[in-house]
């Protein structure tokens, strides 16, 4: 098929006890002397350096810090932003709120209920969150080197401004086009700072199909396409000082194993998906609720500066995916935009709240490998 396929993932990985420990008591009490930053920081800087040997001793190409300093992939940033407070009971998805039942068993084998902040926008939002930025950057940084790879080989997340508002709501700005638009503003900081430091820029972007049964659910279809629109409009001003071949998007529909019946249709938001800046899209390819979508990425015009980077290894189940089939998977993607367009990723994360989830963390990297295997296949490698 040509060129190799590069292999990645979405970011997340099971975090060691320790770590989760250290996140669980920030999010208790937060980091309150100097002794607790030391502790924390020493902790996640050896987690880190941990995982990113495992990344490539699995053969991972482009690797990440495992999101191991955040609590969860979107409201870490309450810890970095001005004008959040509280706790705001969740809605359940809408799949899943007919299903008592379902909930109670989902939530018990992922190993238990999610235990961090959902806190809302109660005043002005403003960039506070120097010190944990520069500490993320050194940590993965300290990792790359030891491990012997460029900053351009490693991704670190951030949430993207639509993400913020689909998890924390609103109780301040008048609007909620005002509330996206300073969040982008506030979070271009970190935005540029993750790429100044020569990573690659991930913006995780759920608010732009997941978040139309979850966060925006009371909103109807039309109006939650022109939210998401909106939200585009913010994530490219916020990064228009980057490079869009510095980023790449990920693009969900929710990290858990329930009906899904609710999602929005790929068709119906891949136009607004494409009008974003970041060149790299990486997307949902192998769960049987998106697997067939492939068909819809081989009948849209895909801009010539766009890379795909399709799930095909999902993130909920241990289930071990052949090599074969995750070849078979690849290719698809390769018939439309060729090899050198094509890398191959996750699902989702495998991590994607501290102390919760339902795949082993050996299985998580078993299925890894089992990745890099089916690129190798892929790539006409035996």
């Amino acid at each position: 098929m040509g060129n190799r396929i590069r292999t990645t993932h979405v970011g997340s990985l099971p975090r060691p006890d320790a770590v989760t420990a250290q996140l669980l008591a920030r999010e208790d009490h937060g980091l309150e002397t100097a002794a607790d930053r030391v502790e924390f920081d020493a902790t996640i800087a050896e987690a880190v350096e941990q995982v990113v040997r495992r990344q490539v001793d699995a053969g991972i190409d482009l690797v990440s810090d495992g999101e191991f300093s955040k609590i969860t992939y979107s409201t870490y940033v309450k810890d970095r932003l001005t004008g959040f407070d509280g706790d705001t009971p969740r809605q359940p998805a809408l799949d899943l709120a007919p299903y008592d039942e379902l909930r109670r068993r989902l939530a018990a084998a992922a190993g238990g209920a999610q235990t961090f902040k959902r806190q809302s926008c109660v005043g002005p939002i403003a960039y506070v969150g120097q010190v944990d930025l520069k500490a993320d950057l050194a940590h993965l940084r300290g990792a790359v080197d030891k491990a012997g790879l460029e900053p351009v080989d490693a991704f670190l997340n951030a949430a993207s401004p639509g993400l913020v508002t689909a998890f924390q709501g609103n109780s301040y700005f008048a609007s909620h086009e005002q509330y996206v638009e300073a969040v982008g503003d506030a979070m271009q900081e970190e935005y540029e700072a993750i790429v100044g430091a020569g990573f690659t820029l991930q913006l995780d972007c759920p608010d732009l199909a997941m978040a139309r049964h979850t966060g925006f659910q009371d909103l109807s279809d039309a109006e939650f396409l022109s939210r998401a629109a909106h939200h585009v409009e913010v994530l490219n001003h916020a990064t228009r000082n980057i490079d869009p071949a510095a980023m790449r998007m990920h693009l969900c529909w929710g990290n858990y194993e329930g009906p899904h019946d609710h999602d929005i249709e790929l068709d119906a938001v891949l136009s607004t998906v494409l009008a974003a800046r970041p060149s790299s899209i990486l997307f949902e390819a192998a769960n049987p609720r998106h697997a067939h979508e492939w068909q819809l990425w081989a009948a849209a015009t895909i801009p010539e500066d766009k890379v795909l980077i399709p799930g095909v290894i999902t993130s909920t189940s241990n289930y071990v995916e052949h090599p074969a089939h995750v070849a078979e998977l690849i290719g698809r993607y390769v018939d439309i935009v060729g090899s050198d367009r094509v890398i191959a990723g996750t699902d989702c994360g495998f991590g994607t709240f501290a102390g919760v989830g339902k795949v082993d963390p050996d299985v998580a990297f078993k299925k890894l490998a089992a990745l890099v295997r089916g690129a190798e296949l892929a790539s006409g490698r035996r």
